[in-house]
């Protein structure tokens, strides 16, 4: 009678230690997927970045942003116009040092 109270309890062991294994390894993959999917999706569009379509549609909104810029009254703010040239004028002065 005891070795069938023993089966039982192993029994119910092992279908407990499937049961949590099975819970932990649904929990950590859909945990992964939440975190790393952002980042899977990038590194995605970065190696088939080489593809022809791939390209062709990289050009397509390079040109449809250009045009909308072009389209507002003005393109850059204050800041960006302060870096832009404090940039320019660095690249002057290290072009005039070649000379």
């Amino acid at each position: 009678m005891c070795r069938d109270d023993n089966k039982a309890d192993l029994k119910r062991f092992f279908i407990k230690l499937v049961a949590i294994t099975f819970a932990i390894i649904v929990i950590i993959n859909i945990s992964y997927n939440l975190i790393f999917e952002e980042k899977l999706e990038r590194i995605n569009k970065f190696l088939t970045f080489g593809d022809k379509a791939s390209i062709e549609q990289l050009k397509d909104k390079i040109r449809s942003e250009i045009k909308k810029g072009l389209n507002k009254g003005k393109i850059l703010n204050e800041e960006d116009k302060i870096l832009l040239n404090k940039l320019y004028l660095k690249i002057k002065d290290e072009f005039k040092e070649i000379e």
